[in-house]
């Protein structure tokens, strides 16, 4: 059995863990965390492994899971390199950033490791909404061949639809993922604060979000986002897109900002079918 050990005990490590462990890819190893309880925890969670208090007193293991914030990863990367030195060779040790590339691991790869990047294209609330959403995910991969022909495997197995990203591409792959995500909680905060200071019920403010937003997703769903697209800036209807957004800036200066810009990029999308000049 394939021996796995995890560096980094947040959401995405352990529901990655789990899922290996629960589809008998992995046989999950050591499991380490800057804080011991979470470790701890971790193990009580992907039900497998044991917490490691260091770095050097991990086991050697078939693959490494490193998965710490963007920040984090090369620091962890020369971290245990330094740690295990000439026992990672053959190792494949991966990341999941979604905007770094496999050359942050680079003091590994100099050490005979193959390296890789996967990240997999969901919004990780917890490790048990992870472990319960994960089939279907689309986990873009990153890396050298023997890291990625493991990956590959490993992840469809666990229920991914793994596809490959070249490494420049990176960067504006995850920021349509942020976009696509994080930015829709962003805007559905600023929906929410503009119902609250507009004098809408606390008690539907939650069916005003479930009707626009469910319904909003299953149209670009089914006919893309220029045709599902409405508004006053798909319809042209510049005068009230002026005045709104005169009333968004003097009630949320940064939101006014916003509601200018993507009032600009609707009348766009509506036009020409895309938002890039």
């Amino acid at each position: 059995m394939t021996t796995l050990n995890v560096i980094g005990c947040g959401r995405v490590g352990q529901t990655i863990a789990a899922l290996l462990h629960l589809h008998a890819q992995v046989q999950v190893q050591d499991l380490y965390s800057r804080s011991f309880s979470s470790a701890e925890q971790a193990v009580q969670f992907v039900g497998s492994g044991a917490a490691a208090t260091e770095l050097a007193q991990m086991r050697a293991a078939n693959v490494w899971l490193l998965s710490v914030p963007d920040a984090q990863v090369a620091v962890a990367a020369q971290a245990l390199a330094e740690a295990q030195g000439a026992y990672l060779k053959g190792a494949i040790v991966f990341h999941n950033s979604g905007f770094l590339s496999a050359a942050v691991l680079q003091p590994l790869q100099a050490l005979g490791c193959h390296v890789a990047s996967a990240h997999p294209a969901l919004n990780f609330a917890s490790p048990h909404t992870g472990v319960r959403q994960f089939a279907g995910t689309p986990c873009g991969l990153e890396g050298d061949a023997p890291a990625l022909a493991w990956l590959h495997t490993a992840l469809t197995a666990i229920g991914g639809r793994c596809f490959e990203i070249a490494s420049a591409d990176k960067p504006l792959y995850h920021a349509a993922a942020v976009f696509s995500s994080n930015f829709t909680v962003v805007l559905q905060g600023i929906a929410q604060d503009a119902w609250r200071s507009a004098g809408v019920p606390p008690e539907l403010m939650r069916p005003l979000t479930e009707a626009l937003l469910k319904s909003t997703v299953d149209n670009v769903l089914a006919m893309g986002p220029a045709q599902a697209l409405t508004g006053p800036a798909a319809r042209g209807d510049t005068a009230v897109v002026q005045a709104q957004g005169a009333v968004v800036k003097d009630w949320n200066s940064p939101a006014g900002e916003v509601y200018k810009t993507l009032s600009a990029l609707a009348a766009k999308l509506k036009q020409d079918g895309h938002t890039r000049s």
